[in-house]
């Protein structure tokens, strides 16, 4: 039993009409579904995806009026976005600075080209060239050209303090393997992959692992990670997954029907929050796939308080 790569991973805006323009208009990904906070309904939850909002190219966000994030250790540190090749990463860096962003400069880590960034709120991200490897499904009405559009999510980097009680949930509960380690910015990395082949594995079922130190724990906030979550493909491997982390005493939120997707909760050791979620049913499953996101999206248990919820959500066009 293992699991499939990254499934999705929630981050934190206040600001949810600048949010939706940074990612739809500068990144060029697609809106694929605006919904609520299943278990917050005066919050958006609004996910970018690929053209086909295809599992593992989710980058979605709840819409807090939080703080902005104290950064620290024990968090998810930076999230990773795959694109493909060298010049794709060159007008990522041109594009990104002509619109005032902040941005590194190319840069080889881990063997890959990478291109750091942050959004507006400072969510800490990162281009990662995937060297064009898989299935790309680019939105046509991207103002990005197809070839340079976000392929999906990987690697993500997690700082902590206790690097060997994570290592030892990700290796002994979730199956993952420890592939290698490298340097960056002076802080030694742990690379995990997921998946059941063996030696490297590509960066869409990565996590990276950096020790913390004495750093101060972070706070959650706007431009913060919420949770990670990870791709199991049906709902047989998924009740497998409950049955696991209740057999090995894991504390979990119990089977979760997200109508979307089903979601399992837990906290690994350092306390970030991981979800393992299955890959279907899908967001077309209320919607036709050729107008995904263009509306409100209710799953069927909040759709009688559809005129309540949606006269307490701020208008983000």
């Amino acid at each position: 039993m293992h699991l499939g790569g990254i499934h999705h991973l929630t981050a934190i805006s206040a600001r949810p009409r600048e949010n939706v323009s940074f990612y739809t208009g500068l990144l060029g990904m697609r809106l694929v579904k605006k919904t609520v906070n299943q278990d917050d309904v005066s919050a958006y939850h609004l996910f970018y995806a690929d053209g086909k909002a295809t599992p593992g190219t989710d980058l979605t966000f709840f819409d807090f009026p939080a703080a902005p994030e104290r950064r620290g250790t024990n968090s998810i540190s930076r999230t990773g976005l795959r694109v493909a090749g060298e010049n794709t990463l060159g007008y990522w860096r041109d594009r990104l600075r002509k619109a005032g962003g902040v941005t590194g400069a190319i840069a080889e880590v881990d063997g890959r080209l990478t291109l750091l960034f942050e959004d507006g709120e400072g969510q800490r991200l990162m281009l990662v060239d995937d060297g064009g490897a898989g299935e790309a499904f680019p939105w046509e009405r991207s103002p990005v050209p197809a070839e340079h559009q976000i392929r999906g999510l990987g690697p993500i980097m997690l700082t902590v303090q206790a690097v060997s009680r994570t290592a030892f949930v990700l290796t002994e509960v979730m199956n993952m393997r420890r592939v290698r380690d490298y340097a960056a910015e002076g802080a030694a990395v742990q690379v995990f992959a997921m998946g059941e082949a063996r030696g490297e594995s590509g960066p869409a079922a990565e996590l990276h692992l950096i020790e913390g130190g004495d750093s101060p724990v972070a706070r959650q906030g706007a431009g913060g990670v919420h949770h990670v979550a990870f791709r199991t493909p049906d709902d047989e491997q998924y009740h497998a997954w409950t049955q696991r982390l209740n057999e090995l005493r894991v504390p979990n939120s119990g089977e979760v029907d997200r109508f979307y997707f089903r979601s399992l909760y837990f906290r690994e050791p350092n306390g970030i929050l991981f979800e393992i979620a299955t890959d279907g049913p899908g967001f077309a499953t209320d919607e036709p796939m050729e107008t995904l996101g263009e509306k409100l999206a209710l799953p069927p248990f909040l759709e009688p308080r559809r005129a309540a919820i949606e006269a307490g959500l701020k208008p983000i066009g």
